[in-house]
């Protein structure tokens, strides 16, 4: 705190006045110091020895604080790829440590998304997922998400293809070819002697492969954004901002979406940045590599630890092992992880086939890995010691019996 003091005159009435400036300098602003400062100007009465407060004012201190961290996550993952059913995708931004809060956009490929807005919540996001209008395939919505499906129907099993109309009609006209009189067979115009007319040669349709989506999309879906804001104890605020789309795994693997943070205490926005991309199939290794019966086996995926993601896949991949032909060791039929741990191998499992299956909403891929079982010294030396000591324990038994036996002889002689 400084205070200075001047004096001045007025020039009428010859009076003199004392001007106090009093400042109050703060070197490092903190959080602490937001709020509202009075100054009091005052004197102390010389009779009652009290002060004596004249005026007053005040002002209020607001300090901004910029946001400390931003990231981009996927909510409710890591998830399955569906090859049958569209699924609504969900990236949250997440910004902490700002004061006041943030203003969060979204951009794909560097260009700003339209975005429909939604009420705020302050439910979780598994709850404001729950909210969003569910994914169509058959038909289009009110908000324009789909297209409409061109194919015909498919059962589950895509070799089993129902045929269209226009290849039933088709079909149908061939199959009535020489029942419908004289003139069956001939076109329209061959019947009155004008020129035929060209028809259009009907393709069948072919099977669909199983590694593509059976639902047609629209290549301009609606974006979906809401936020909630929530105070935190040291007086900043935490932003999460959700934007919510229908997945095209044919459009959007590869996108890159950005989150982008502006602030008053930012000279330039802050951005964080993810690359939507299928999984690519998984390197495994085996540990050890030269398993030998009644050791434990550790199967796992290269480049992944246990905690935050190292890989370049995004969003996280879920990983299931199995086993070709046959269950795994305990009995199960898949185990979901990063790590496959097989205690005990017996030797049945000598060359079985694991499979790991690596997913996420934007695809699917497998690796497989052969496990040798090879045999196990130790546990050969130890039944060779068994049967020794049992071997040794015979031919005392009969050395005995045999040594008795001469005695008895012995005696007889004698």
């Amino acid at each position: 705190m400084h205070n200075t003091s001047s004096f001045s005159i007025e020039d009428d009435h010859k009076q003199e006045e004392l001007v106090y400036h009093s400042t109050v300098r703060l070197p490092e602003v903190q959080m602490k110091d937001d709020g509202l400062y009075e100054c009091h100007v005052g004197i102390i009465d010389k009779t009652s020895r009290n002060k004596v407060i004249l005026d007053s004012g005040s002002i209020i201190l607001t300090v901004i604080v910029p946001p400390k961290s931003i990231s981009v996550v996927a909510a409710d993952s890591p998830a399955p790829f569906s090859r049958y059913e569209a699924q609504n995708f969900t990236l949250v931004c997440i910004v902490t440590g700002a004061k006041p809060a943030p203003v969060v956009n979204f951009k794909r490929d560097g260009e700003l998304i339209n975005v429909v807005s939604t009420a705020q919540s302050t439910s979780s996001v598994e709850d404001q997922s729950k909210k969003l209008p569910p994914a169509k395939t058959k038909s289009r919505n009110v908000a324009g998400l789909w297209s409409p499906q061109a194919l015909g129907t498919r059962d589950i099993d895509d070799t089993k293809i129902q045929k269209s109309q226009p290849l039933q009609e088709h079909e149908g006209n061939a199959a009535r070819l020489g029942q419908d009189g004289p003139d069956d067979g001939l076109q329209d115009g061959e019947r009155d002697g004008s020129e035929p007319k060209p028809t259009t040669e009907v393709i069948p349709e072919t099977v669909v492969s199983r590694e593509f989506p059976r639902w047609v999309q629209s290549s301009d879906p609606l974006y979906y954004f809401r936020h909630k804001k929530q105070a935190a104890s040291d007086g900043t605020m935490e932003v999460r901002a959700m934007l919510t789309w229908s997945l095209n795994p044919q459009l959007d693997n590869e996108a890159m979406f950005s989150c982008e943070v502006n602030h008053p205490a930012l000279s330039m926005p802050m951005q964080a940045e993810v690359t939507l991309a299928a999984p690519r199939g998984p390197k495994l290794s085996m540990t050890p590599s030269h398993a030998k019966v009644e050791d434990t086996v550790h199967m796992a995926v290269q480049g992944f630890q246990l905690g935050p993601s190292t890989s370049d896949v995004f969003p996280e991949p879920m990983f299931t092992w199995s086993r070709v032909g046959g269950r795994l060791l305990d009995g199960s039929e898949e185990f979901v992880g990063r790590e496959l741990v097989l205690e005990r191998v017996p030797a049945e499992l000598n060359g079985s086939m694991f499979r790991c299956t690596a997913q996420n909403p934007l695809g699917s891929t497998d690796t497989h890995t052969r496990l040798i079982v090879f045999e196990n010294p130790r546990l050969k030396k130890e039944k060779q010691h068994f049967i020794a000591i049992n071997s040794a324990g015979s031919l005392g038994c009969v050395t005995l019996i045999f040594m008795f036996t001469l005695q008895s002889l012995a005696c007889e002689l004698t």
